[in-house]
């Protein structure tokens, strides 16, 4: 600085003011300065960041100068000396200060970087900072507040009126860079958005001040672009904008003040120009700017100049990639094969951008490390077949071991289908003469298949084929019969793509992709001649014209061979299996014309959503195996045992599948079954009263979007719209799970929210998870006190009399709590009988009800639940007769106690199902054909058994108060 005259005089940017300061360091007066007030919106930093001394007010505007030591950073024009690392968007005056810092080096963010990181670097301001510090620091020690309201800066941010009263103290801070961010980094933690990666899927990124955002949205991209440009390798199917893009996001659509905000500390941003691209700002910089100071400060950047280059590079690429796309050439393969004077139309930049790409390309297509998988090309396609056949009535091997048994040879009659919408399913009612179908088939290559030799632990040479599974086959073909019928690539240019989803762990990777592999190779080689198979980055080519497989890794890799496959004019077959967490397929992996593909997937719908859009793909659902399906598979597992040792190793798994479900991956090993036992407990323990659309609700692809414990709870079942496409649904994996996950839905659920599930539930697929869920609400007496208010009897035409319901005359009658009576197969202890218990059968075939209770006043009763959607409930005498043996079995002293016991029936129906008017009887109208023990259990129920309907409405629900 000068001296002069004992007094140091700074002249101010733009305006003829001088600042008198004393040798001493202390400032006297300023030059024709006003004497308002500084305004709110300049407000930086009230200190010297060059010595960190607090600064001090002086003069009747209060305008800050630092103590003893010297000035430090820019004068602005409001007579505050600015720190020079930031400044007010808009500003200008840290110009000098930002160019001198400019090309420092960028923090190296990752994904996981924190919002708080990215927003205060280089700060020591936090959320924990106290107020009265933040104003020291930021404002100026005479600003700070009584010890009453020096809250945390997280609470401050919260109420910020509740601390500081003065409303022109308020408008400083509230304009503060530091404040912005720091409020920016609290309502984002508010919203659950901790790091960049929770910040690039936040949706409410324009709720976010312009700055902050500004800042994250630059490290974002900048992480992106690094990961881009890295994972950038170029094949012959990578686009020409790919290529001259390289992943980068386009600056020439980037707003100018994000530009300004992120590039320049926000100086120069206007209000007016939130919406101005920065391609017409660089047009007419003036138009936009028009302090001309402040603009021209902003152009003698080094961010300016390269922002302007880079803007102009993207229109010149942008112009190019409209011409060769209008010529038709889309990617390096296209710009390969492009005429002389089509090269030459375009800029020099991008032809030599284009060319050096083409060239990398065909080096990785010759570099291209390959394995020769020897064998394994014979061992697929000449596997052996076995097959599963039930063992016919009559034979008396039929009640020893499973009553099945394995047989050599492929089955001489297998499964007929039928049209199904557009899909197919199995035909039950049409069987060709001679020998039945298999229960299952078996194939067996000794070399293994490329799903058992690509997992850890391997899976075996064989694997089964049940319907399921030879269903997804007859689909595939009938695709294939259409696109070979047909190879006019204008028409029918490829095979409809496809999506296989299944349940995890019945099959699908295993089973379904290696049989459709296996049936691939054995259609006519003249029309297709390859087929690959691909676990994430793991590709299996199999070459039917040389009859070799040829492994490769990488998923740049694998589309370098396909399309040099393509180039070679092969046609081809792509089974791409998801076998990995994260590894969907590039909606551009297979060959754009010639080639099929089908991905084989869990639900998780982000790991084929993409695809399945970009492609149209249609979908292939494919149900769980069924328990005969399952016995079959322990048949062949134990084939060559004794009867009695398949017999036992089936019992186990059986009972394993009703813990567990039909899910082969998890019950034929003890150990894996335990485990899964413990993740099923767990995650019924985890259940919410919001997770019910997880387990009773008809929609199933938004469950699964994420990894979630309600999966080990639930199956994917198919159905189809009334368009004929195939869809899947959520349903329990099984019985006990369905009765257990109910239970405890119910107790986490009010009264309301069950009755208004059971409303808006429909179909049949969910009707007896509702039956398990819906029984539970007679446990709860405001559903009981509406319940009786809208009771119908109905009675037999003979009987005049009326009669009200128990429950009508003792309302506390009603069931408290739950007890489940076990499947009698599997044997079941005497229990006595109790009041005030509702009383659920755990099998879905139980007779007449589907759960009841026992009532002690005025009557001893016994109340039968019925819950239809059907106009008639008839029952025939062999149902009741079932009943009450059952009951026999289950309760001590039954005889005894049902002697004197009336009985109810109470049909639970829904407002639009087809209502119940009349009684409903037991057995024929004409009963002269009956037993006599038939005639007494007809007459014993126009006697003893009275009945009562209810319609659940809306109205009635919305009278319940839910608590």
């Amino acid at each position: 600085m000068l001296r002069c005259c004992g007094r140091l005089h700074v002249v101010l940017l733009r305006r003829r003011w001088a600042l008198t300061v004393l040798q001493t360091g202390v400032a006297v007066r300023l030059h024709g300065a006003p004497t308002a007030p500084p305004c709110e919106c300049h407000a930086q930093r009230h200190w010297d960041c060059g010595t960190k001394q607090p600064r001090l007010s002086f003069g009747a505007s209060e305008i800050c100068w630092p103590q003893l030591g010297g000035a430090s950073g820019m004068l602005h024009r409001t007579g505050v000396v600015m720190a020079p690392r930031r400044g007010i968007p808009g500003d200008g005056s840290d110009a000098a200060a930002r160019r001198g810092v400019e090309g420092t080096r960028r923090p190296e963010w990752t994904m996981s970087s924190t919002v708080e990181d990215v927003l205060l670097e280089g700060d020591t301001l936090s959320t924990d900072m106290k107020l009265n510090d933040f104003l020291r620091n930021y404002v100026g020690g005479r600003a700070v507040v009584g010890k009453d309201h020096n809250v945390t800066m997280q609470v401050f941010v919260q109420e910020p009126g509740a601390y500081v009263k003065k409303q022109q103290l308020l408008r400083i801070i509230f304009n503060l860079t530091e404040y912005q961010e720091l409020e920016a980094t609290y309502k984002l933690h508010h919203k659950g958005v901790f790091s960049l990666e929770q910040w690039r899927d936040y949706e409410g990124k324009d709720t976010v001040t312009l700055i902050a955002r500004g800042k994250l949205n630059a490290a974002l991209t900048q992480i992106l672009t690094e990961r881009r440009e890295a994972e950038m390798k170029f094949t012959l199917s990578t686009t020409i904008e790919d290529v001259l893009f390289k992943g980068r996001v386009r600056v020439n659509e980037m707003k100018l003040n994000d530009f300004l905000t992120r590039e320049l500390g926000g100086r120069g941003v206007v209000d007016t120009n939130r919406d101005v691209l920065l391609k017409e700002f660089f047009k007419n910089p003036n138009k936009y700017i028009r302090d001309k100071g402040a603009l021209k400060e902003i152009q003698i950047t080094d961010a300016y100049a390269r922002m302007k280059r880079a803007v102009k590079g993207e229109v010149i690429f942008d112009e190019d990639i409209r011409k060769l796309y209008k010529n038709g050439f889309n990617n390096l393969l296209g710009w390969s094969e492009a005429a002389a004077n089509v090269k030459k139309s375009v800029h020099k930049l991008t032809k030599h951008s284009l060319d050096s790409a083409l060239q990398e390309a065909r080096n990785r297509m010759t570099t291209i490390e390959a394995m020769k998988m020897e064998g394994l090309y014979e061992s697929v396609y000449n596997a052996s077949w076995h097959h599963v056949v039930e063992i016919p009535d009559g034979d008396k091997r039929k009640k020893t071991g499973t009553g099945m048994e394995a047989k050599e040879g492929k089955p001489k009659q297998s499964w007929t289908y039928k049209k199904a919408g557009n899909t197919l399913e199995k035909n039950d009612g049409v069987r060709k003469s001679g020998e039945a179908p298999p229960r299952l088939m078996v194939l067996t290559s000794d070399k293994g298949w490329p799903y058992t030799l690509n997992v850890l632990r391997g899976a075996g040479n064989d694997f089964f084929i049940n319907c399921e599974v030879d269903r997804v086959w007859q689909i595939i073909k009938d695709d294939l019969t259409e696109w070979f019928s047909n190879f006019d690539l204008t028409l029918n240019s490829s095979p409809l793509p496809r999506v296989l989803i299944g349940t995890p762990g019945i099959g699908k990777s295993m089973a379904a992709g290696s049989y459709l592999l296996y049936q691939l190779l054995h259609c006519d080689v003249e029309k297709l001649q390859v087929v690959v198979h691909c676990f994430g980055e793991t590709m299996y080519v199999f070459d039917k014209t040389i009859k070799a497989v040829t492994k490769y890794v990488g998923n740049k890799t694998s589309k370098s061979v396909l399309d040099g496959l393509r180039q070679r004019g092969m046609k081809g077959y792509i089974i791409y299996d998801v076998a990995k967490k994260g590894t969907p397929p590039d909606t551009g992996f297979a060959p754009s014309t010639g080639w099929g593909m089908i991905v084989v997937s869990s639900p998780k719908v982000t790991n084929y959503d993409e695809w399945e859009k970009q492609t149209k793909a249609s979908r292939i659902i494919m149900n769980c195996p069924e328990e005969m399906d399952v016995k079959a598979m322990c048949t062949w597992m134990k084939r060559g045992l004794k009867p009695y040792k398949q017999a036992g190793y089936w019992k186990k798994v059986k009972e394993r599948m009703e813990n567990v479900g039909p899910i082969p991956r998890h019950i034929f090993d003890e150990k894996i079954y335990i485990v899964r036992l413990g993740a099923v407990n767990g995650a019924l323990l985890a259940i919410k009263d919001t997770d019910v659309g997880k387990y009773f609700s008809l929609g199933g692809e938004e469950k699964w979007y994420s990894e979630d414990p309600s999966h080990k709870l639930v199956k994917i079942v198919r159905e189809r719209t009334d368009e004929g496409a195939e869809v899947f649904l959520n349903a329990s994996i099984c019985d006990d799970i369905g009765f257990r996950t109910a239970d405890r839905l119910a107790k986490a659920m009010n009264t309301k929210d069950l009755l208004l599930l059971i409303l808006r539930s429909h179909g049949a697929l969910v009707s007896h998870f509702l039956e398990q869920l819906g029984l539970r609400v007679f446990t709860r007496g405001e559903f009981v006190s509406a319940l009786v208010k809208g009771l119908k009897e109905l009675r037999p035409p003979e009987r005049n009399k009326a009669q009200d319901s128990v429950l009508k005359v003792n309302h506390q009658g009603h069931p408290t709590r739950t007890v489940g009576l076990g499947k009698l197969e599997k044997g079941v202890t005497r229990i006595p009988m109790e009041y005030g218990v509702l009383y659920i059968p755990a099998a879905r075939n139980f007779p007449l009800v589907d759960g009841f209770f026992f009532v002690d006043s005025p009557r001893k009763t016994l109340v039968g639940l019925q819950m239809t959607t059907a106009g008639e409930h008839h029952t025939i005498p062999s149902t009741v007769r079932l009943f009450k043996n059952n009951m026999a079995k289950y309760f001590k002293g039954w005889k005894k106690l049902s002697r004197d016991m009336s009985w109810e029936m109470i049909y639970v129906q829904r407002a639009d199902s087809k209502k119940i008017k009349k009684w409903q009887r037991c057995g024929p109208v004409n009963t002269k054909n009956l037993s006599d023990a038939e005639k007494e259990i007809v007459a014993f129920w126009k006697v003893k058994v009275h009945e009562y309907q209810f319609v659940l409405t809306t109205d009635v629900v919305n009278k319940i108060r839910a608590k």
